[in-house]
Order: structure tokens, then sequence, then C-alpha cells
């Protein structure tokens, strides 16, 4: 398998829509509840600063994406923020890190600084190690930051990195 990653466009709406919402369905790293659909995705996508996607380009299909955006405004506003989403039969293969580290290229030519994540769910045990790996720094716990499906609390650590 070998995959690509590269811009959102509007055809990705269904396939984009279809793996946000594979996450936001689990309950356990989005804070968002509701779904996307191919409309509202496609709307979604397009207010990012900048989304893109991981194809797989044995079969064309899409398996990961991210998007990025501002943190902040104004004085702020050199700080972005990342949501990234692997397909769940995908996960593994290293298209989280792919996707990290394109995001991480693509917020230094908008003109960012920083890249924070928020909300880092304590027991999303990938992507911890993943940042890790990747040189981000923790900032500490928020005791129950992130409420899971099922209605528990769980704790949440928001990490950067400098660009």
């Amino acid at each position: 398998m070998s995959i690509v990653i590269r811009a959102y466009r509007e055809s990705d709406a269904h396939e984009a829509a279809a793996i946000w919402n594979e996450v936001v369905e689990a309950g356990q790293a989005f804070p968002q509840e509701e779904l996307l659909t191919d409309a509202s995705g496609d709307a979604f996508f397009k207010s990012q600063s900048r989304t893109a996607v991981a194809v797989d380009t044995d079969t064309d299909c899409l398996v990961g994406l991210y998007i990025l955006h501002p943190n902040n405004v104004g004085r702020c506003g050199h700080i972005c923020n990342a949501s990234y989403a692997v397909l769940a039969s995908e996960r593994g293969r290293h298209i989280g890190e792919a996707l990290v580290l394109d995001c991480r290229a693509e917020a230094r030519k908008l003109g960012f600084r920083i890249l924070q994540f928020n909300a880092v769910v304590r027991t999303n045990l990938p992507a911890l190690r993943l940042y890790e790996k990747l040189g981000f720094v923790q900032l500490g716990v928020i005791p129950g930051g992130f409420r899971a499906k099922d209605g528990h609390y769980e704790d949440i650590i928001p990490h950067y990195c400098t660009l």
C-alpha cells in the first residue's frame, strides 16, 4: 500500500465525511457529537485553513484526513490546531504519522508558528505515542476534560510543537 497526501477536493466529501463520522461515532477522541452529511462535510472541510486527505494509491480510496485551522485570533493567531482521522481498518500503518508530518509542513507554509492540540484524550495511546515520537510537548493534564460517548469523563493532555 502506498499513501499519498493531497489537498481535499469537493469530490472527496462522501469518503471524508465517512472517515470523520467514524471517529465521532466512536466517541473516544473528537469533541464533536454531530455527524456530517456529504453537504455539511464539504462545507466544514472547505472552511478550514487546510484539509488534506490520505489516499491509498492502490485502491484510490481515502484512508485518512486532517483539518488545520487557527487555534485562536489576533495576538494568538499564529497558533494553529489540527484534528486527524484514520479509518479504523487502516490504523497501525503509519498513516497518522504521515498526516501529522504533512500538516506541520503545511502549517509552516501558511505562516503558523505553533501547532497546539487542545484535547488529546489520555486513553488515546496511539496518538500520545505518536506525538511523543514527533517531539510534541505535553502541557499538563485537564482532569475530566473530555466526555466520552458513554458519559464518563476522561482526562485530556494538551500538546504543542513549534513549527
